[in-house]
């Protein structure tokens, strides 16, 4: 199996459990472990507090202890043993527990697959949209699986297709990996400051992960009420899983498209780009609470999801060293994909009890200072 093939088989493994627990979790501990709203939203929320520091603190420290590919394959099989817990977990307290647990281990494999790809890109010149896309592919199937099945099944079926789909990632990743990502980082042979710390003294890449921050944190009332919303407009729960896919369809195109139809836009230009399309698409299902309009909203997540993690990987390839990529990608991971998120899922809670269209309409408040950050900084840090 050649390298391209490798990272695509292993997107796709990992971005099907990605579809399962990112827009349904908070529907499955309410519908079936009957938990409230705002109380689902205090265990997500703490889940996602637990992401960001584990992939802020301890991916950068199991980098350096183990190769790429042998800590991806740690990882697959820890996750599946945690996820296994929740089968007998009932209580406020143990459900806390396995969901802290989970997220400190779980999500590290994100940033070490886009770390992987990353180093593949330049060592081996792979396309990356190319391979993202088997990732999209992965997330839109985990989406119509889950909806058919709870159509059926009810919530219930949810845990055991995430089992499941933990299962297979594990059996992926004990695949012989690509042998650039066999290899240790070799240790530092002088003192000197950390990759971190490199990257905090660079005000051109702080902007960028701050621009970051603002567009993937605005995902989090889709990301984790999108689900209960439709179910409160009264959409069928096999229907939810078509409308949710709707937006990961329109994501692949972009991504099989990326590297060609962005091969010659700034950085700066796909972040207005993705800032404006992000601020759009909240305002409009606040403004017009129909699936409809939900539905056409879902086209903009090319735009407020693809565009602008496309400019922050394009970014890293381009401007920063080969040992310095995992330290970004888990600043990443754990700001822009964590943190962020769970800081906008406490508040879009607050905010969804009081009308579910407030919850997206506070997302607009994250994604358009993005917008104006962009146009400030642009030509001063030529990015």
């Amino acid at each position: 199996m050649n390298n391209q093939k490798w990272l695509s088989l292993n997107f796709f493994a990992f971005f099907f459990t990605w579809g399962v627990f990112l827009p349904y979790w908070t529907g499955w501990l309410t519908n079936e472990k009957g938990l409230s709203v705002s109380a689902a939203s205090v265990i997500m929320g703490t889940g996602m507090v637990a992401r960001s520091l584990s992939t802020l603190f301890f991916f950068p420290l199991l980098t350096r202890l183990f190769s790429l590919g042998r800590l991806m394959q740690i990882l697959a099989i820890a996750s599946f043993a945690v996820m296994a817990f929740y089968i007998p977990a009932n209580s406020y307290t143990l459900l806390f527990i396995i969901t802290f647990a989970f997220s400190f281990i779980y999500p590290n494999l994100l940033p070490a697959m886009e770390s992987g790809a990353t180093v593949l890109m330049q060592t081996d010149r792979i396309h990356y949209g190319k391979s993202r896309s088997y990732g999209s592919l992965g997330y839109t199937i985990a989406l119509l699986i889950v909806g058919a099945a709870t159509a059926v099944w009810q919530e219930n079926a949810i845990l055991w297709i995430m089992l499941l789909g933990l299962l297979f990632m594990a059996v992926t990743q004990s695949l012989a990996s690509p042998v650039p990502l066999q290899s240790r980082p070799a240790p530092r042979t002088k003192k000197g400051p950390s990759a971190t710390a490199e990257l905090l003294k660079s005000k051109g890449f702080l902007t960028v992960l701050v621009v970051s921050i603002l567009l993937q944190g605005a995902h989090a009332a889709y990301y984790n009420y999108g689900f209960i919303y439709l179910q409160d407009i009264g959409v069928n729960s096999f229907y939810i899983g078509l409308i949710l896919n709707v937006a990961v369809i329109f994501e692949i195109v972009f991504f099989v498209k990326a590297d060609t139809l962005f091969e010659k836009w700034s950085v700066s230009s796909m972040f207005l780009l993705a800032g404006i399309g992000s601020t759009v698409r909240w305002i409009l299902i606040f403004l017009f609470p129909s699936v409809w309009v939900f539905i056409l909203a879902q086209t903009l997540h090319a735009l407020s999801f693809g565009v602008a993690h496309f400019a922050f990987i394009r970014y890293i390839f381009k401007k920063l060293d080969p040992v310095n990529i995992p330290a970004a990608q888990g600043m990443y991971a754990a700001l822009g994909m964590s943190l962020s998120v769970a800081l906008l899922t406490f508040a879009g809670g607050y905010l969804y009890e009081i009308a579910p269209g407030y919850s997206f309409l506070g997302m607009a408040a994250s994604s358009f200072p993005a917008v104006v950050l962009v146009l400030l900084t642009r030509k001063r840090f030529a990015y």
